[in-house]
């Protein structure tokens, strides 16, 4: 089998900067390609901050310029990325939270978050997902927040055949407990590797936990951040087994 590296970004987001926020996402990919990262994956909403009051205005169509820089470096470095952006489908539509996955050939996927948490539907659609990914014998499942609160999630993703659950996420200090014991459990219940990419300080008025963290497919932790800041959160497979890393940026 061959090797396979992903790693969650635990950035920090300044709210509604999304040109300022490209710059820092640039850094990261360059730095998750230094350490031979295959796919990347940032926190919700990651290019705008979790904004829900600013969404409509910064709400953009996947294919939008605004994100050449991102697909270019993601071509230039052979590393899939995974970015947060509020997006709409059609001019008139209403705004999706997305995962928009910016391929290492050039290709662009999109998956909608499906399950709102409550109070964003006053400014979010909800969505329909997206295809897995696949990677050197892996299928990754993508998750954004309040997806992985439903259960039905993850079994659909593991019955589908994923291998890998990554879920680009805002979590709270409040909510981590709770949150984290969740995808854990999840690890442990479908054999699945685990990745959370959260927020690296605070976005939208959330007190954001950080604290990004893999799971192997015992629901053992395998690697968490152990705060706030930014980091990347390295998962790499050799054969069969995973070895993680903490890598500050």
């Amino acid at each position: 089998m061959t090797a396979f590296t992903v790693a969650a970004a635990q950035s920090i987001s300044i709210a509604g900067d999304v040109r300022a926020n490209i710059q820092r996402h640039l850094a990261c990919m360059r730095a998750a390609a230094a350490e031979g990262v295959q796919l990347l994956v940032f926190p919700e909403l990651s290019l705008t901050g979790y904004e829900p009051a600013l969404a409509a205005a910064l709400a953009i169509a996947p294919e939008d310029r605004v994100l050449a820089p991102l697909r270019e470096m993601a071509q230039e470095l052979r590393l899939t990325a995974v970015v947060g952006m509020p997006i709409r489908l059609a001019p008139e539509a209403g705004v999706f939270i997305a995962a928009l996955v910016l391929g290492a050939d050039g290709s662009l996927a999109v998956y909608t978050k499906q399950h709102l948490h409550d109070g964003e539907e006053a400014a979010f659609v909800p969505g329909q997902g997206g295809a897995a990914l696949e990677f050197e014998g892996e299928q990754v499942a993508l998750a954004v927040c309040a997806d992985f609160s439903h259960a039905s999630h993850p079994l659909a993703a593991a019955q589908a055949g994923a291998t890998v659950y990554a879920a680009g996420v805002l979590i709270s200090e409040g909510g981590y407990a709770t949150d984290s014991a969740l995808l854990r459990g999840y690890a442990a219940e479908h054999a699945l590797l685990v990745l959370m990419a959260n927020h690296g300080g605070p976005s939208g008025g959330w007190a954001c936990a950080g604290r990004s963290a893999i799971w192997g497919t015992d629901g053992g932790l395998l690697a968490a951040v152990p705060g706030l800041g930014e980091a990347l959160l390295i998962a790499r497979r050799d054969g069969e087994r995973w070895a993680s890393e903490v890598v500050a940026l």
